[in-house]
């Protein structure tokens, strides 16, 4: 699929490719520009329906086989993606605005996703077999949970599918895929190129909203099981329209990370930690470090840090080698943050941002720096999603654990301070799935990744994330006759 001329986006069903069923024709753009890149008729109901069918139908043989056999189908998957890294990274910079830093790793992310959960298929751990009644023996069983919708959000579309995906496959499960509507050409490239890697059924894929695909996907009682990364609102939506089929439900669904600073951190560490852990894939990061709260006796000196550091973001078109920060995904995300930044302008609030001039096509955000905000202001309780980072003070730490967990959200945080028995102490009370002591964003797909709250309930990477697509059921044998 070439990005450089518009294409038709086609679904992906029962092995197939072929024109989706709505009305509904929206054109996909280049975030840098605004130019139409690839058109997409939306996925109807039936489109769904058909999917599902699919993915039962091919249940049971993907079910029967062996974990290696299983693991060996996602170890051919990622050398696919391997060997056309350029070529999905490019169409990852240009449908998603991501500089070519950012976008170049987005393959590499997609490879250590397929091949972790490969070798985590075949080391599925459980209780041992033994006999916990006198004369019956017992075992637990681990096995698929059936159908799993997955939904996946804009900001990192290849990896993030296959974040769903491969925990998914290497369960056993059968899944059907809904990416977002506005960036689906690097998953749909990808089944392309390895068309002939998994059997018919096993991988689909449908190209919708979430108003359509996505409630009838999540609603669908074919359907055992959604595993969802986006808004809460959306979480919401989709519990919802799953409620009635009781279905297992594994959401994560975004952060507010604050970053909590005292007066013996490292200042010149923390700008420079932040100048990613902040700006990188333009903030559009759910764990991206968004409010900084530093303790008033080191206020000025880390505002200055940070206005200094952000003044001298490049930010730009994603061809260019030197920017760091590109355009925002849409002209809505762009007003969004835009709104955000003007009201809390308007309520009092202090900005420093970017020396660099915007470009004057494509959807843009300058990245910003906010103080002199409250913490009932809508920039502060409201993901940004975006370069806009937020400073409050505190005066102790129980200010400062009040003003962290003052958000609706629960995914990610850090704590900078010297005093390393403080950070653990207070890790211990912030209230969020995943705490960096003097860091931020170093993640791995070892370790669970989700939050609470707001943030949802699921755990993505990890043994974890492939244990929630399982079912544990305990099968118990008698070993003598019955009296």
């Amino acid at each position: 699929m070439a990005v450089s001329d518009p294409v038709h986006v086609r679904n992906l069903i029962g092995g197939a490719f072929r024109a989706p069923a709505g009305e509904r024709l929206r054109a996909i753009v280049d975030p840098a520009s605004g130019a139409t890149i690839a058109q997409a008729r939306d996925a109807s109901t039936g489109d769904v329906d058909d999917a599902v069918r699919a993915a039962v139908a091919a249940g049971r043989g993907w079910a029967e086989c062996t974990p290696a056999e299983r693991a060996d189908a996602l170890l051919r998957l990622a050398a696919v993606v391997e060997q056309n890294d350029d070529e999905l990274a490019a169409i990852e910079q240009r449908n998603v605005g991501k500089p070519g830093q950012v976008a170049a790793l987005e393959p590499a992310l997609t490879v250590d996703v397929l091949r972790f959960f490969a070798g985590a298929a075949r080391v599925m751990e459980g209780v041992a077999a033994g006999e916990y009644t006198r004369d019956v023996t017992t075992m637990v069983r681990r096995d698929p949970v059936g159908v799993v919708g997955c939904i996946v959000p804009w900001n990192y579309p290849l990896s993030t599918a296959a974040a769903k995906f491969a925990p998914a496959l290497a369960a056993g499960n059968t899944v059907v895929v809904k990416p977002s509507e506005l960036t689906p050409l690097s998953l749909l490239r990808l089944c392309e190129l390895a068309e002939d890697v998994l059997p018919p059924g096993v991988l689909n894929v449908v190209v919708g909203d979430g108003a359509t695909a996505g409630a009838r996907l999540a609603a669908h009682p074919g359907v055992a099981m959604i595993s969802m990364t986006g808004s809460p609102r959306a979480g919401r939506l989709i519990a919802a329209a799953a409620a009635p089929t009781m279905k297992r439900l594994h959401l994560e669904l975004g952060g507010n990370a604050p970053v909590v600073v005292f007066p013996d951190a490292d200042v010149d560490a923390l700008a420079q930690t932040l100048r990613l852990a902040s700006f990188w894939n333009s903030g559009q990061e759910c764990g991206a470090a968004a409010r900084v709260l530093v303790h008033r006796d080191a206020a000025a000196t880390v505002r200055d840090a940070l206005a200094e550091m952000i003044e001298s973001v490049a930010v730009g078109a994603p061809d260019d080698e030197e920017v760091e920060v590109g355009p925002v995904v849409s002209a809505a995300q762009r007003t969004r943050l835009a709104d955000l930044v003007g009201g809390a302008v308007r309520a009092g609030a202090s900005t420093a941002g970017t020396r660099r001039a915007l470009p004057d096509e494509g959807f843009y955000v300058a990245p910003t720096l906010v103080w002199d905000v409250e913490q009932s202001d809508p920039i502060v309780q409201q993901e940004t999603f975006g370069p806009v980072i937020t400073l409050q003070q505190f005066g102790d730490e129980d200010e400062a654990i009040a003003l962290a967990n003052g958000t609706p959200y629960g995914l990610s945080g850090s704590i900078w301070s010297a005093d390393v028995a403080r950070g653990l102490r207070l890790a211990r009370t912030l209230r969020c799935g995943t705490t960096w002591i003097n860091t931020h964003m170093v993640a791995s797909l070892e370790l669970p990744w989700g939050g609470l709250g707001d943030s949802g309930g699921g755990r993505d990477a990890s043994i974890y994330a492939l244990e929630d697509h399982t079912i544990a059921r305990n099968v118990s044998v008698a070993l003598g006759s019955p009296s």
